[in-house]
């Protein structure tokens, strides 16, 4: 519950506590609060129980935390029966990678070799160039914008 309050918050926590509540009446503070957790994990479990009887038993199986979606495609990725271990233990990215490098380098080499002498070297220029307008051109101008 408290897995994210680091020792120096929970300092403060208990310091601030002492000053609101007073050292007279924190220990009846706590017990309150200790009391009213516990009421509802108990409300809590009830419901999930009686969640799980009106279910019946082709959900005995049923877990609450497979709701999460983070949850249920771990645990659908987990499953043996699909196979999908294999499939990922068989796939070498580094090696697919390389693959494709090599094809594209021999590609470009292929493409040097057969153009003609009168091209830039087989190279297309695929960089954006911004316009420069000229002198005379104007903006486009929308009347109904203004």
């Amino acid at each position: 519950m408290f897995n994210d309050i680091g020792p120096l918050e929970l300092v403060t926590l208990i310091i601030l506590a002492v000053l609101v509540f007073g050292p007279d009446k924190l220990p009846k503070v706590i017990q309150d609060v200790s009391r009213t957790i516990r009421k509802i994990r108990e409300f809590s479990e009830s419901a999930k129980n009686d969640i799980r009887e009106e279910l019946g038993p082709e959900f005995k199986d049923f877990e609450f935390e497979d709701l999460n979606p983070k949850t249920f495609i771990r645990k659908q990725l987990d499953n043996e029966d699909l196979g999908l271990k294999e499939i990922r233990n068989g796939f070498d990215l580094k090696k697919e990678m390389a693959e494709v490098t090599d094809a594209v380098h021999a590609r470009e080499a292929d493409a040097s070799s057969s153009s003609p002498s009168g091209s830039s070297g087989g190279r297309i220029d695929m960089t954006k160039k911004p316009e420069t307008p000229g002198r005379d051109d104007r903006p486009p101008f929308d009347a109904d914008a203004t």
